[in-house]
């Protein structure tokens, strides 16, 4: 049976449209900005070998005091720990939350670029996630029981004047696009290979 719906959270996949006219704090948001880009990007793609298309990315970590771990990714430092209640310091976010954060900002920028190669006018978008873990599979207590996400459930805001239609279309089309949702949805082949170091 699917969890219900917590306040704050309609039910998985909600899209609320808002008018931008009428929004006091209205974002404004060059129209179309990002159509040139995804146009000569999937030109290119199109007659390229797909060999070509692989894009690869790589993270670097190292835990370096308790459970906190310090990331580097490209020239960024970004860190992670565990609240104290998971026996962390919370001196930065915990990775569960990045994996929301990541699907979050992944939805935004899919949106932002799709809406404008479609021509769907788009002044700002909008994420709210949430998700549940079973910390009986975290630590061990059940094996029965998933260690990840029992469910993810968000809301997806969008201020735009476009029809309603347009914007359902618009979501069909990021859902269909959107890397970090497809991540998270369907099966990726993992290799995690163990190399071992001795202490000096």
């Amino acid at each position: 049976m699917a969890a219900k719906p917590r306040p704050g959270f309609p039910a998985r996949g909600t899209s609320l449209i808002r008018s931008s006219s009428s929004s006091e704090d209205h974002i404004d948001m060059t129209e179309l900005a990002f159509a040139p880009l995804v146009a000569t990007t999937r030109q290119a793609l199109a007659s390229a070998p797909p060999s070509a298309a692989l894009a690869t990315f790589r993270v670097d970590s190292r835990q370096t005091a308790g459970l906190r771990s310090d990331v580097r990714i490209r020239q960024f430092d970004v860190g992670v720990d565990e609240p104290p209640t998971l026996g962390g310091a919370d001196t930065a976010p915990n990775p569960v939350e990045y994996a929301l954060l990541a699907l979050a900002t992944c939805q935004e920028i899919t949106y932002r670029l799709h809406a404008d190669h479609l021509g769907i006018p788009l002044d700002a978008v909008s994420v709210s996630l949430e998700g549940d873990v079973d910390l009986r599979g975290f630590f061990a207590v059940d094996d029965a029981v998933r260690p990840g996400f029992r469910e993810i459930r968000g809301t997806i805001t969008l201020e735009s004047r476009a029809p309603f239609e347009a914007l359902e279309r618009l979501k069909s089309h990021v859902d269909a696009h959107c890397p970090v949702l497809d991540l998270v949805s369907n099966p990726t082949p993992l290799v995690l290979s163990l190399r071992t170091n001795v202490p000096a």
